[in-house]
């Protein structure tokens, strides 16, 4: 068995940045189902709750996968199992931009939740494996400016490209994307299998499985993981179809309001991981977390406005709405025994699934659609995304790492 020789600091840049464009086509594909909401409701003549039934869907698989993906996970290579996770991925966009009606698109976005709901889970694993603890946070803020690029490029470029071209031309970009990625992953992506077990017996896999939901400290972190994608899902699916229904915007004002907050992302994802290191993930956690039910109540209760005005709050919306997800992540990657960290992972990657799922479905069951076109009952889903958010800040301090992370080092004045 060989193990990962350690990175030079150049390489190690280029690691995380490759991460950050896996994880790019990944967020990209979630997100541009959510602004695409208009455009698929006219082309399939559906209600709001339909685009969150595909959104559910997607997160429904995605779980499923990530528990599955925790029997197997920590017995390959990372390196080899993402490519063929990536791999899968990828035709999996294909087919929903292939597909010729709703129902075949559901069924493509399911696939594309069991190939895609794992990757983010090897990408933090991968983290876990590569980078000390006193540093993760940095580098999960580097992997999260996927967030900003897909924020900035992907969801834009593709709600453009299908007011023009139609709905699946996103899709077809991600697939031209996405080669390159899986070949340049191959080329630098060093060897990732010095986590193997040496004898592990497969009987002893789903005991092990068994056991990450026994322990009382993985429990508090799903619970967290959990309750943390709610509140986030039980009002961003909808934002795209609310901006069009009721505030006024076109569908094709849309890229301009997440360009306004991706540009925003792009330059606070680094530092919000930086912070997360200095001053630790759990205080950063709960002060992002507090400020984000400002933007939610906001969002939620938005009266009329042009669109510049959109656009001068929606960064507000998205920097806190991503940046909750840095400390947090940093946060879990410290919860299990580094032998145990894919399992822990892919188990988390699907409570956090469950939680989208969860968040989307219940928030597209109070709402529906008035005579008049509006939107009704968002304001409500803005109230329980706030209690939620109440609620993570409570519980974050009962989650905690398996071993002590380093303490930040303090100057003392002479």
């Amino acid at each position: 068995m060989s193990s990962a020789l350690p990175l030079t600091p150049a390489r190690e840049r280029i690691v995380l940045w490759l991460l950050a464009l896996t994880q790019f086509t990944v967020i990209m594909d979630f997100m541009v189902m959510m602004p695409l909401a208009p455009q698929l409701m006219r082309a399939f003549a559906i209600e709001p709750a339909a685009v969150s039934g595909a959104v559910s869907a997607y997160a429904w698989c995605a779980g499923i996968s990530g528990l599955a993906a925790a029997m197997y996970i920590d017995r390959y290579d990372r390196k080899k199992l993402l490519l063929v996770v990536f791999a899968l991925f990828t035709l999996s966009n294909l087919a929903c931009a292939a597909a010729p009606n709703f129902h075949v698109l559901v069924l493509s976005r399911a696939f594309a939740g069991l190939s895609g709901g794992i990757l983010g889970a090897i990408v933090m694993a991968i983290i876990g494996d590569l980078i000390p603890a006193n540093r993760r946070g940095a580098a999960t803020g580097i992997v999260m400016t996927s967030f900003s690029m897909a924020s900035v490029l992907g969801v834009p470029t593709g709600v453009m490209l299908a007011a023009h071209y139609g709905w699946a031309s996103p899709f077809y970009i991600l697939v031209i994307c996405s080669l390159p990625i899986l070949l340049l992953a191959a080329r630098v992506l060093p060897a990732l299998d010095s986590h193997l077990p040496n004898n592990t017996p497969l009987s002893a896999v789903l005991p092990n499985l068994l056991a990450l939901y026994k322990k009382r400290e993985h429990l508090k972190a799903f619970l967290l993981s959990v309750v943390n994608m709610m509140t986030g899902m039980m009002v961003i699916p909808f934002i795209s179809p609310v901006l069009v229904n009721n505030v006024g915007l076109q569908p094709a004002e849309i890229t301009y309001v997440y360009l306004a907050g991706g540009l925003a992302t792009f330059f606070t994802a680094r530092r919000i991981g930086t912070w997360s290191d200095r001053y630790g993930a759990q205080k950063v956690y709960r002060i992002v977390s507090l400020l984000f039910i400002l933007p939610v109540l906001f969002i939620t209760h938005m009266p009329v406005l042009p669109l510049v005005g959109v656009m001068l709050f929606f960064p507000f919306f998205m920097v806190l709405a991503s940046g909750r997800n840095i400390p947090m992540q940093a946060l879990m990657t410290t919860v299990p025994e580094p032998a145990r960290r894919g399992a822990f992972l892919s188990a988390n990657a699907a409570i956090q699934q469950v939680g989208t799922g969860v968040g989307a479905l219940l928030g597209g069951l109070t709402l529906h659609t008035q005579a008049s076109g509006h939107i009704a009952g968002y304001g409500l889903n803005g109230w329980i995304a706030a209690g939620l958010a109440l609620l993570t800040v409570l519980w974050v301090g009962q989650v905690r790492g398996a071993a002590p992370v380093a303490a930040p080092v303090e100057v003392k004045a002479a």
